[in-house]
C-alpha cells in the first residue's frame, strides 16, 4: 500500500517509541490522564461538534508506585492487582503456592496492593518497589530509562483501542483521537496512533484513505510546528505552469462547485445591471477570468444593445504561475471576447492582493453600475481574531463606501476561522470527506491526475487548515450566518437571487451525480452533496 509519504516527508524520529514491556499481556492498566473518547455529533447548519454524553470516557484514578505509600488502605479497592504473601517478600517467591495474583477488568483502574507489614522500614519498601517494577515492567527493565515506558499504563495500540471500543480498522475514529491527542499534546498517545495511521491512508485509495494521507501530514506538521514552512514548500514544489492549469481545470470540470459561484453571481448581476449602458465589474480573484466570458456574451445579447463593460482584475499568486504570466494575459483573451462579441471593453489590472486595495486603486467612475465580485476570495482575508486591521471587515466597509449595485459573494459553506482546534479538524474531516467523495464519482482512483489534481489543488488547502495558525492560516472559511452578520453591520440589504439563476444550476446539476443538492433559503443558495452544504452563494446591495 502506498501511504501518504509519497506526498510529504516529515522528521518522525520521536514517533517510534517502544512497546511498553509486561510480563503478563493480559493486564490491563489505565493511564494517569485519563483519556476521553473524541466522539462528537456533526451539526451542518452550525458548523459545530458536540460531544457525544454517551462516549466511552475512562477517568479513573492511576495508582503509581510512589503513591502506594501514602495509600496503605488502597488494597481495598475491588479493582487491583493485588500480591499477597503469608511470610517474606511476596515477590521474592514468584513459585510459592502462597503468592496470589488477580487482574482487575480492563475497564477497571489498575493499581498495586502489598498486604505486608504495615509499617516497613524504608530499605523494605524501596526493595519491594523495584521488585514491583520488575513484575510490571518485566525483568529487563532498566530504571530510570524505562520507567516512562513502564508509567504508560497500557501495553500496546490494540489494547488501548479494545478499551476506547474503537473497532480495528475504524479510520475516521483514530483520525478523530489522533487530532485530540496532538490538541493536548499526548506525545505517548501519538507515538502510538501515527504509524498505525500511515498504514491506514493511501493517496490513491477510498476518498476517506486519501483524505486521511492528508489529514495525518496536516496533524504531523502541527506537531512539529512546521505548518508554515510545508505550506510555503508545496506553494514552491508545484508542478509546471501549465500542468498547474491542466489540475485547476479538471477539477472545475470534475465538480460543480466553480460553476455553481460563477453562474449564480452572473445571474445575479447580469439582472441587477439590466438598462445600464456602462457596467464596471470588480473581481477580487480573477483567476483566469472564466467567469466572464459568459457574461459577455450574455450582455451581448441583451435588447436595446450591449453596455460598456469595464473589468478590474485583482490577481493571486497561484493563478498567476498556473497562467504563467501577468494579468495582461487574462485582459487579453476577455477583450478577444468581448471584440467577437461587439462590446466596448475595458479592462484594469490591480498586481496586488486582495488586504492591499484601496479605495484609490479602483477607478471609480461616475456613471458606472458597479458590481462587486467575491468568488471564494473573502475567506483568504484576515478577521479580527488574526490582527487589528481586520482587512475582511475593512473591504466590505470599503465596497459599502462605493455605493455598488450589486455585491455577488460565493464561499465554501465551512466552519474553520476561529473554531477551536479539535472542532476546526472535524469540519475539516466532514467537509473534505464530501469533496472527495464527489471527486471519486467522476475521476478514476487510479487516474494519476486525480492524485494531482488532489495534491496540488486541496491537499494544500487541508494542510494550512489543520497545521496553521495566526496570518499564516489563510484558509479561514465562515458559515453563511457570520457573512450575513458581516454584511449586515456594514449597511448593506440581502438580494435575493433570481429564479431565472436557481433554474439555470438545475440544469447544470443534471449532468453530475444525483447526489449533488440544490436549495435556496431566503433568497440565498446552497449546493451540497448527500447531508453536506458545501458552497453557499448570494448577493448584496
Amino acid at each position: 500500500m502506498h501511504t501518504s509519504k509519497e506526498y510529504l516527508q516529515f522528521n518522525k524520529s520521536y514517533y517510534n517509541y517502544p512497546s511498553v514491556p509486561v510480563s503478563k499481556p493480559e493486564s490491563n492498566y489505565t493511564q494517569q490522564n485519563a483519556y476521553t473518547s473524541p466522539q462528537y455529533v456533526s451539526s451542518s447548519d452550525e458548523g459545530s461538534y458536540s460531544q457525544n454524553p454517551n462516549s466511552n470516557a475512562h477517568s479513573q484514578p492511576y495508582c503509581t508506585l510512589e503513591s502506594m505509600t501514602t495509600n496503605p488502605n488502597s488494597h481495598n479497592s475491588p479493582s487491583c492487582y493485588s500480591v499477597s504473601s503469608t511470610g517474606g517478600s511476596p515477590l521474592s517467591q514468584p513459585e510459592s503456592d502462597n503468592t496470589n495474583i488477580s487482574y482487575g477488568s480492563p475497564n477497571s483502574v489498575s493499581c498495586i496492593t502489598i498486604t505486608e507489614d504495615p509499617n516497613p522500614s524504608l530499605d523494605e519498601l524501596q526493595q519491594k518497589m523495584r521488585e514491583l517494577e520488575s513484575v510490571i515492567c518485566g525483568p529487563d527493565f532498566d530504571a530510570p530509562e524505562d520507567y516512562q515506558k513502564c508509567q504508560t499504563g497500557i501495553p500496546d495500540l490494540l489494547t488501548w483501542m479494545q478499551l476506547m471500543g474503537i473497532p480495528r480498522g475504524d479510520l475516521k475514529q483514530l483520525l478523530l483521537h489522533c487530532a485530540k491527542a496532538v490538541e493536548e499534546n499526548d506525545i505517548n498517545l501519538i507515538g502510538w496512533i501515527v504509524p498505525e495511521l500511515r498504514q491506514m491512508v493511501s493517496i490513491s485509495g477510498t476518498p476517506s484513505q486519501r483524505l486521511g494521507a492528508y489529514l495525518l501530514e496536516g496533524l504531523v506538521a502541527k506537531l512539529e510546528s512546521s505548518g508554515s514552512s510545508i505550506y510555503k514548500a508545496l506553494k514552491c514544489k508545484e508542478p509546471t505552469g501549465s500542468d498547474l492549469m491542466s489540475y485547476m481545470h479538471a477539477l472545475y470540470e470534475a465538480c460543480p462547485y466553480f460553476k455553481f459561484g460563477y453562474l449564480s453571481a452572473n445571474g445575479a448581476i447580469a439582472e441587477a445591471v439590466k438598462g445600464a449602458d456602462s457596467v464596471h465589474i470588480i473581481d477580487f480573484q480573477i483567476a483566469q477570468g472564466t467567469q466572464w466570458l459568459t457574461l459577455i456574451q450574455a450582455l451581448a445579447a441583451r435588447p436595446g444593445g450591449p453596455p460598456k463593460i469595464r473589468i478590474t482584475g485583482i490577481d493571486d499568486s497561484q493563478s498567476a504561475y498556473a497562467r504563467g504570466g501577468g494579468l495582461h494575459l487574462v485582459g487579453r483573451r476577455l477583450a478577444h471576447v468581448a471584440a467577437t462579441c461587439s462590446v466596448p471593453f475595458e479592462f484594469h489590472p490591480l498586481d496586488m492582493t486582495g488586504s492591499e486595495i484601496r479605495k484609490e486603486h479602483l477607478d471609480i467612475r461616475h456613471g458606472d453600475a458597479l458590481a462587486v465580485n467575491f468568488a471564494f476570495q473573502l475567506h483568504h482575508m484576515s478577521d479580527e481574531s488574526v490582527n487589528t486591521e481586520n482587512h475582511r471587515d475593512r473591504l466590505i466597509r470599503l465596497i459599502k463606501s462605493l455605493n455598488p449595485t450589486v455585491v455577488a459573494l460565493a464561499e465554501q459553506e465551512s466552519n474553520t476561522n476561529t473554531a477551536p482546534f479539535f472542532q476546526r479538524f472535524c469540519e475539516t474531516l466532514d467537509y473534505y470527506t464530501a469533496i472527495f467523495e464527489s471527486v471519486d464519482v467522476t475521476m478514476p482512483r487510479e487516474d494519476k491526475k486525480r492524485i494531482s489534481v488532489e495534491q496540488h489543488c486541496l491537499a494544500r488547502d487541508i494542510v494550512n487548515i489543520i497545521a496553521c495558525e495566526g496570518e499564516e492560516r489563510v484558509e479561514r472559511h465562515e458559515l453563511y450566518g457570520k457573512w450575513r452578520a458581516r454584511f449586515s453591520m456594514a449597511g448593506f440589504r440581502p438580494c435575493a437571487l433570481s429564479p431565472l439563476v436557481n433554474a439555470t444550476i438545475k440544469m447544470l446539476l443534471e449532468s453530475y451525480s444525483p447526489n449533488y443538492w440544490l436549495e435556496e433559503r431566503e433568497g440565498v443558495l446552497y449546493l451540497g452533496w448527500k447531508h453536506r452544504p458545501l458552497v453557499v452563494s448570494c448577493a448584496w446591495r
